[in-house]
């Protein structure tokens, strides 16, 4: 016979479901969440102590799911294989946003493009460079990190950027990076890496779109500054001086 401790548990844990099979993700509190989360992996154990600490240790869920496994481990009762599952749900849904763009119409479809930037980017310690890849009709070929940089910047091998978009076939591309200090002011390196992007990607018959940089709730577009379409003509008037090679 069980004890009444562990029954009581598995009683509770049978409640919590029931509740989330009935009123979904909405009827749930964030500690009744990760609470559910944990009991997936935490088998006889009452998960609400855990739960608790772990909302007021990161300051809320998006801070929860956002956390990095050895700062989750530092609360007592979890280990490596009882957080799995906080980790493959973010994992998941940033991977369903990835799959739910590719193929869409990149500029009819800005809202599930600004959502897979925004969740993928926007709790990121360090600065990630993504890159969207497009076809001749502006389809979504491909959505990927291509490099990962330090807290104060990241390195950019725009060739690297162009090989892979020559390797797909894509005719364009956007490109997007973090600012972790959530601020997404550009600064003069991104200036900079914007100015060889557009200029190396006309150079071999390519196109950069866009290039943003994600902040917290916040994003600035190279392109809605008017500056792609400024390099552009700055690159076509070098080359009409220039004149035939």
């Amino acid at each position: 016979m069980a004890p009444a401790g562990r029954a009581a548990s598995s009683g509770h844990r049978v409640r919590l479901r029931e509740k989330y099979l009935g009123l979904g993700l909405e009827g749930l509190t964030d500690e009744e969440v990760v609470e559910l989360l944990l009991t997936l992996a935490t088998p006889l154990r009452d998960c609400k102590p855990m739960a608790r600490e772990l909302l007021k240790r990161f300051q809320g869920l998006r801070g929860v799911l956002s956390a990095e496994p050895g700062e989750l481990t530092q609360v007592p009762g979890l280990g490596p294989k009882n957080i799995l599952p906080l980790r493959l749900i973010r994992d998941t849904a940033g991977r369903f946003l990835r799959d739910k763009l590719v193929g869409r119409d990149f500029l009819k479809s800005t809202r599930e493009v600004f959502d897979y930037l925004y969740y993928t980017l926007r709790d990121r310690r360090t600065e990630v460079f993504q890159v969207l890849y497009l076809d001749v009709r502006n389809g979504v070929m491909a959505a990927e990190e291509v490099f990962q940089g330090g807290i104060a910047g990241s390195y950019i091998d725009v060739q690297v950027v162009l090989r892979r978009a020559l390797a797909l076939g894509a005719a364009r591309i956007v490109c997007a990076h973090n600012h972790p200090s959530g601020r997404p002011n550009p600064s003069e390196g991104d200036a900079r890496v914007t100015r060889e992007l557009v200029f190396a990607a006309k150079a071999v018959g390519l196109r950069l779109l866009d290039h943003l940089i994600i902040g917290e709730n916040s994003y600035h577009s190279f392109s809605e500054a008017g500056d792609i379409r400024r390099l552009e003509e700055e690159y076509d008037s070098f080359n009409r001086r220039r004149g035939p090679m």
